[in-house]
């Protein structure tokens, strides 16, 4: 794709990774990514981040193609991680930049990435600003937001964020504009890159919006580093969207997450489900053979409840649940119900797992059920029942 105007003198210079599947352990189906960089024409002409090192030729064309011959004078780096900074040495040895700006918390990653000795990296904390000519740049650390170097650059006279990975999505496009493309579609895919990726730092999310709105910047253009760019209305849009997946407030709606040996504990898990469904509760069915921990992490996030199932197997639960629950647990969902049902042989630990899972994610627990080899029609009554407790739980959370 080739560079585009933002405003007078500012471009998208990005790439499109049509083919990208996989990104931070979680799939994105056929959606592929972009990764968002930026070029601002002035006195001082000044790159924003750059793009992941394969796309180091693509960079080289777009910088070409808005500057010709004219060389670029500052570098702008709000976050090192590789798919934003993949190409900053090769970049640095090819334009040779007078100041390279960064966080506090980037400087020392860059370091420990590049390895640099006589780059002419300046510091940049929360407040600073620097003139580029007929524009001015403000810097705000978002440490955590998701990774400690992160920073946002501001600039006043044209209205525009950079917010590196805040705000983004991934989704490859020819469209570079929330306004060019299904609402719908960008909202569930914001959604998602928020479940797998941001939420861990919720808290610092709600306190980095709390801090902006303090500053009172005036932004009409939010510009992240993956997906489409926001513009008008659409900002504040975006950020009433990062406030309300912050607070993690859940939904009528559970989801039931299992792995099943040989139908038992998927039995089980459709009697819950009808348990559930009968009380008016919105519900997920998802057997982890057939679906992505990424996938059912994006149903898990809204959802008010959880149901864990699992057959016990070698002393413990079957390994597609144990990958889950390790992803789940890492991506620190609040404000849940759980419980959990599983059947088994001899041993039966499986339910105690499952149960010690849901203690350590700090979720309210409802009675678990487990059942010896099949269940008959008195233990899936008792699933039913289960459910309908769990929907009685999921009320009272919601009226709170």
């Amino acid at each position: 794709m080739k560079p585009l105007a933002i405003k007078d003198d500012i471009y998208w210079i990005g790439s499109v990774d049509w083919n990208r599947r996989n990104f931070h352990g979680y799939s994105k189906s056929h959606m592929g990514t972009t990764y968002n960089n930026y070029l601002i024409v002035d006195e001082k002409v000044t790159l924003i981040d750059t793009v992941a090192e394969e796309f180091w030729g693509t960079l080289k064309c777009n910088i070409a193609n808005v500057l010709g011959d004219r060389k670029i004078d500052y570098f702008v780096i709000n976050h090192l991680e590789p798919d934003h900074a993949g190409c900053l040495a090769l970049a640095v040895e090819k334009y040779q930049p007078e100041k390279i700006y960064t966080s506090p918390m980037g400087q020392k990653a860059m370091m420990a990435h590049f390895h640099y000795k006589d780059w002419p990296v300046e510091v940049v904390p929360t407040g600073t600003n620097i003139n580029i000519g007929k524009r001015n740049l403000t810097f705000v650390e978002t440490r955590m937001l998701h990774w400690p170097d992160a920073m946002l650059t501001y600039c006043p006279e044209d209205k525009i964020a950079f917010t590196n990975d805040a705000f983004g999505q991934n989704w490859a496009t020819s469209e570079r504009f929330a306004d060019e493309v299904d609402r719908s579609k960008l909202e569930e895919l914001m959604r998602n890159y928020y479940a797998n990726i941001v939420l861990p730092y919720s808290p610092v999310v709600i306190k980095t919006l709390k801090a902006l709105e303090e500053m009172n910047l005036d932004i009409d253009t939010v510009c992240p580093d993956h997906g489409l760019m926001f513009r008008g209305e659409d900002c504040a849009w975006a950020f009433k969207k990062y406030q309300e997946y912050a607070e993690q407030k859940p939904k009528n709606k559970a989801v039931i997450v299992y792995d099943t040996m040989w139908h038992s504990t998927e039995k089980m898990a459709k009697a819950v489900a009808s348990g559930l469904a009968e009380e008016g509760v919105s519900v997920r069915l998802m057997c982890m053979k057939n679906n992505h921990h990424s996938d059912v992490m994006l149903e898990v996030f809204d959802s008010a409840a959880v149901i864990l199932g699992s057959p016990t197997h070698n002393n413990g639960i079957l390994p597609l649940m144990a990958d889950m629950l390790t992803y789940m647990k890492g991506l620190r969902p609040q404000n849940k119900i759980g419980s959990a049902i599983g059947s088994f042989g001899w041993s039966g630990e499986c339910v105690k797992v499952l149960t010690q899972w849901i203690e350590d994610m700090n979720m309210e627990l409802v009675e678990p059920v487990k059942v010896k080899h099949v269940p008959d029609h008195d233990t899936l009554s008792q699933c039913f029942d289960q459910g309908k407790a769990i929907a009685a739980a999921i009320k009272a959370k919601l009226a709170e």
